[in-house]
């Protein structure tokens, strides 16, 4: 993944998140993995600049600059509190400005935080429906949180933990031969394909 370009976009809308926790600790783990560029929007920062367009043609040069990442970035890692059973607003709005065509073939992980168990499935009937929309390729693994995986915003949970290792193995899987780079050598994990 030499010039792979990871980007991490959690739809948390309030500071501290543990949604943000979560994402930055899977774009963690691909950097430690691989040779990557990475970077992670929190859409508490974000969503005023884009809020103040309606539709792509009507965004300013700083949201214009948000948009262009999302469509440039070859893995997206997009995480989400669970709020009223679906995904934030915000993260809906992001979306809603992107090309239709931009994300195809895009590789994205996906993860949510939650306060139950019950929630974990919003991954599954709201995010990856999303990303089918767009082509995207998700990756089988999603990461799901919930507040006693954490110690205060900080991810602590060992299982949760396994379930990003296993997202980022599977990413590899999914990159053309000799296009990841693993900084790491363990059979059967993070092999280039």
């Amino acid at each position: 993944m030499g010039n792979t370009k990871v980007l991490g976009l959690s739809g948390n809308v309030k500071r501290p998140s543990r949604t943000a926790s979560v994402v930055r600790s899977i774009v963690s783990s691909i950097e430690q993995k691989f040779s990557v560029e990475s970077r992670v929007i929190e859409l508490v920062d974000a969503a005023p600049i884009l809020f103040q367009a309606l539709r792509a043609d009507q965004l300013d040069h700083s949201g214009r600059a948000i948009i262009d990442e999302v469509e440039a970035a070859d893995v997206l890692v997009v995480g989400s509190p669970v709020y009223r059973a679906s995904y934030t607003g915000a993260i809906k709005h992001l979306f809603d400005l992107v090309d239709f065509r931009a994300l195809t073939g895009k590789k994205v992980i996906l993860a949510a935080t939650g306060g139950t168990p019950l929630h974990g499935l919003m991954t599954e009937h709201q995010l990856r429906p999303l990303f089918g929309f767009f082509n995207a390729l998700t990756i089988p693994t999603a990461v799901y949180a919930v507040e006693s995986d954490f110690s205060g915003h900080v991810l602590t949970n060992p299982a949760v933990s396994e379930r990003i290792d296993r997202a980022v193995s599977e990413l590899a899987h999914l990159f053309p031969n000799g296009t990841i780079k693993g900084k790491i050598s363990q059979p059967g994990l993070y092999e280039a394909v």
